[in-house]
Parts: structure tokens; C-alpha cells; sequence
């Protein structure tokens, strides 16, 4: 069962450990949970469209989410049948603000293909992951943004938000095979929960954790710095 905001470690209990001089545990997976729930509240979902989803979610690599719906807003009506509709040169000019046009308007027209004649419906878990990463531009975050928010199914998306916040808290995972398994071990196998879960830690690196950290005002931080938990 999920903790609560009001269970979860609150700042003013990691402050008190700090000035005593008591050692400082890694936080757990449900702790984290509750910590960015408590300060944003419910996060958004991405699309209730899963073609939306799958054609953003290749916009989004390398770029800001602000050009990713400068692109989107100007479609009135986003679906494979209109994308496969555009020869290369016209999906090429639309995706341009996103970057690697000519690579992404590929991988975007190879979904559309795939979303209208796979038949992803009936596959595990296991084997729809598989089918996505089989795409070229498609790889495991894609793959996985993709199967949590379009498809509904439990992987925890491990992206650069999530290394770099977890990293600052101190863990040390050798992999993102290791750091997914922290969260999917640890937690129910539940892709609304994932997918809530991977947007908190979005909010949080978009106003706290970016590469050049603010820690002024972070839950997470002790005397203005990151780090704030030792290893275990």
C-alpha cells in the first residue's frame, strides 16, 4: 500500500537527523512518492490518446515539451491515417522545431504503420515492448513512455530527470536495468502509479533538479544543497 503525503519523511524530520548528527537512510521508492505528492499534488496524465502519445513521445527526444506542443497545437486532427497521409518532405517541415526531423518524421511514420496493423492489443507486456523496441529511433525510454501512457502497462521510465534526481539523493545504480528494478520491486505493479510517479519527478527536475541545480526551497534539500540522504 502507497504511504500517504502526511506518513512520508517530512524536511523538518531529515533537518532534526542532520543537527543531531544522526546517520540519514536512502529514502524508499513509496517514501519518494509521498514527498513529491505532497508538494505537487496530483500530476497530470500525458493523453488520453495513445497515437498522441506515441507520436509526442518521439517528438520529445532531445527537446523542450514547449516545442513539442508547438508542433501538435497546430494539427487539428492528430491521427496515423493523417500522418501517413504527408509525403516525407511535409512531416519533415511540421516536426522541425523538434529537431532530426528527417530521423524522426521515419520513426513517427514507421508507428503510425505499426499502431494500425500490429496487433499490439493481444500482446503481453513482455512482447509489446519487445515490438517497440524493435523501431528504429524507438529506444527504451521511448519504448516505455509509450507502453505506461498510451498502453497502459507497468514499466518505470528511467530518463535523464530520473538518474540525475535519483543520483542527487544518493543512490548509486550501476545500470537503468538496477534503477528500474528499484522502483518495480518496490512498489505495486500499477502503470497509473508509474506514470504519476515519472510526471512528479518531471515537475520536481523542471523547477528544483535541473543540471544546474535550485535547491532554494527543495523538500529534498539541508542547508541549500542536494545530497541530502547518505548510502545506506
Amino acid at each position: 500500500m502507497m504511504v500517504s503525503p502526511s506518513e512520508s519523511t517530512s524536511v523538518m524530520t531529515v533537518e532534526k537527523m542532520a543537527a543531531l548528527g544522526q546517520p540519514l537512510l536512502l529514502p524508499s521508492a513509496e517514501e519518494i512518492y509521498g514527498i513529491l505528492l505532497s508538494v505537487y499534488g496530483k500530476p497530470q496524465w500525458w493523453s488520453s490518446d495513445p497515437f498522441t502519445v506515441i507520436f509526442q513521445s518521439v517528438l520529445v527526444q532531445q527537446t523542450s515539451w514547449k516545442n513539442v506542443l508547438s508542433v501538435t497545437g497546430h494539427i487539428e486532427k492528430l491521427t496515423p491515417e493523417y500522418v501517413l497521409s504527408l509525403s516525407d518532405d511535409e512531416l519533415e517541415s511540421l516536426v522541425k522545431p523538434c529537431g532530426f526531423q528527417k530521423a524522426k518524421s521515419k520513426t513517427i511514420k514507421s508507428l503510425a504503420l505499426w499502431f494500425l496493423f500490429s496487433d499490439y492489443s493481444s500482446y503481453s507486456d513482455a512482447e509489446l515492448r519487445k515490438s517497440l523496441l524493435t523501431i528504429k529511433g524507438v529506444g527504451e525510454e521511448t519504448a516505455d513512455a509509450i507502453l505506461v501512457y498510451a498502453f497502459y502497462r507497468p514499466f518505470f521510465i528511467i530518463d535523464a530527470y530520473t538518474r540525475r534526481f535519483m543520483k542527487r539523493l544518493g543512490f548509486c545504480f550501476e545500470t537503468d536495468r538496477a534503477l528500474r528494478r528499484f522502483f518495480e520491486d518496490n512498489l505495486p505493479r500499477d502503470a497509473f502509479l508509474y506514470g504519476y510517479f515519472h510526471w512528479l519527478i518531471l515537475e520536481h527536475s523542471i523547477k528544483h533538479c535541473r543540471k544546474v541545480p535550485d535547491c532554494s526551497d527543495c523538500i529534498f534539500s539541508i542547508n541549500g544543497g542536494c545530497n541530502v540522504f547518505s548510502c545506506r
